[in-house]
This record gives structure tokens, sequence and C-alpha cells, in this order.
């Protein structure tokens, strides 16, 4: 343990005066995070393609207006700013009005992906459309090398910031486990060796670059799956009983949150960690009080067969 005891929420403010962008704050991981760093004492700047006035690709109703509002509720400052990462000159103007008004970047977590609908985990590449696969990698890939270009460079300013890769599955088990679709077992990985690339070129400047997955997530998406709510989430389990492992997006909001307020951060500089994981190292837990453990129970207990049963996991 690291000393950092507690849930990252339930702390003081130790991120007061620091600047994050989190790119891709729409829903999900991103979102939470954001809320989780605003409520950390950070101006936090929310990108995403779905705003009140429109919605991206994946026709859902979340908008980055709504998470900057839910980080002004958690107590930091939050300031939506439509972007599409995919744009080089947006991405610029974005990385340009945060130096303009906070002068620094603290914190960039590049959680694009957008790509769910374009995901097809039952078919060989040769029968799946190319542009579809293609488009895939532009969203997961292109996107975080695009916004790493141009935030960059006001990050490495000042010593001490912070890069979050954000991926799905660590290097220990994505190296031994297909990911069900070669665009998408090629998109999580390639981010995994992108934290790792940035880490080498980051660390002259006493930046600290890392990947980062959550477990099984419960998102909005994967709420509305299972056909279920966050008040009773577990009727999900009668779907799937391995459902029980499950966490929020606040655990892995709060990973984020440890590792921007550590000030020994480097030491995990080019790896690749989880949700779990740093919720053991630093002591935080979800909203519940548990900490899920959901890499270890897939492979202790959904891959041998075992029954559902999550004593020892969270």
């Amino acid at each position: 343990m690291s000393g950092f005891a507690g849930t990252v929420s339930g702390m003081t403010t130790p991120l007061n005066g620091r600047t994050a962008l989190v790119a891709g704050a729409t829903r999900g991981a991103g979102r939470r995070i954001a809320i989780e760093l605003g409520a950390a004492g950070a101006t936090v700047y929310v990108t995403g393609r779905s705003t009140r006035r429109q919605r991206s690709e994946m026709d859902r109703p979340e908008t980055i207006e709504e998470t900057a509002e839910l980080v002004d509720a958690a107590g930091g400052t939050g300031v939506a700013v439509p972007t599409d990462h995919l744009e080089p000159d947006q991405v610029r103007t974005l990385v340009q009005r945060i130096d303009r008004e906070q002068g620094r970047l603290d914190v960039l977590v590049n959680d694009i992906w957008g790509a769910d609908h374009l995901t097809d985990f039952e078919s060989p590449i040769w029968e799946q459309p190319l542009d579809r696969g293609l488009r895939t990698l532009r969203l997961a890939i292109d996107t975080h090398l695009i916004t790493s270009h141009y935030a960059l460079p006001l990050l490495i300013r000042q010593p001490g910031g912070l890069v979050v890769e954000m991926t799905d599955g660590t290097a220990d088990y994505n190296g031994t486990h297909y990911r069900e679709s070669v665009f998408y077992d090629t998109a999580k990985n390639a981010v995994i060796r992108l934290a790792f690339a940035q880490a080498e070129e980051l660390r002259p400047y006493g930046a600290t670059a890392v990947a980062l997955s959550p477990g099984w997530i419960r998102s909005e998406a994967m709420l509305d799956h299972f056909g279920v709510t966050e008040a009773n989430w577990r009727d999900g389990t009668a779907k799937d009983p391995h459902f029980a492992i499950s966490e929020t997006p606040a655990l892995v909001g709060r990973a984020v949150v440890a590792l921007a307020a550590d000030p020994q951060v480097s030491r995990f500089t080019g790896r690749s960690l989880s949700s779990g994981q740093l919720a053991r190292e630093y002591g935080f837990t979800d909203v519940d009080g548990s900490s899920p453990d959901a890499y270890r129970y897939i492979v202790e207990v959904v891959e041998t067969g075992r029954p559902a049963d999550t004593t020892g996991y969270r």
C-alpha cells in the first residue's frame, strides 16, 4: 500500500489548481473520470461529439454538457468543448483554449473510443466490412495520437504531468487472450503500447504515461444491455451470473485521481494497470465500499468453469 488511504472522493481536494483534459468524456468511464477529477478539485475540460444540439454516430442520449454539469456538482469546474478528435484543427484549437484559459495541463486522459456500434465479435476478419474495421482503428488509435500530439507540449511545461491511456484489458490479460475481434483486439492492445511509447518520450520531462483498464464496467450502455439501472443492477445476474463482479465507472475514476494525486506516480510509468489493481494499491473503493478485482476473477473463476461467486474478489 502506498499510504493513500480511504476512498479518493472522500478525501479533501488534492487536485486544487490542477487542469485536466478528459478526451472522450461523454459517457461511461470518461464521464465518471471527469466527475471524480472535479470532486478532487480539478478544472476539467470534457470533450466529445455528442452535444445537446447533435448526437455522434453512436446515437446515444448522453452529452458533454451533462458531464460538465456533473463535474460542477461534484465540486470542480467542468468545461464542455465539442471536439471531434479525428480532426486535427479542432484538437489544436481545444489545446490552445486550455492554454489561453488555464496556462497549464496537468492530466490528459485519452478515453476516446466511440466504436461500439462498429464492433463485430462474431465474424472473422475476412467476413467483416473493411471500412467499418478501419473506422474502428481510426476512432480508437488515431484520435489518441492526434490528441497527444497537440496536448503534450502543454503538459510538459512543468514536471509532474500525467497521461492516462484508457483501454480494455491489461497487457498481462490481453497478451494471452484474444479479444474476440481482430479490429477490437488490435485497437485495445495498440493503446497499451502507446502508453509505453509515450512514457519513454515523456520521461526526460518528468511526466508519466500509463495504460489503464476498468474491469467489467457498468456504463450506461452496459446497463441498457442488461436491461437494468444502477439501482437494480444485480438483477442483471439473471442474464449472466458473473455480472456480479461488475463495477461502476467510479472505480476507474478514483483510480485516475489516485494516480494524479500521487507524488510518486512515476513508478508506474509505461505500465499497464487496472482499476482493481489500483484500488488495492491505494486503498480506495467503489461506491458500495467494495473493490472488485475483475481480471483475477475472470481468470480464476470464469475461465475455470467455477460457479459465479465473488467472495474474495470484491
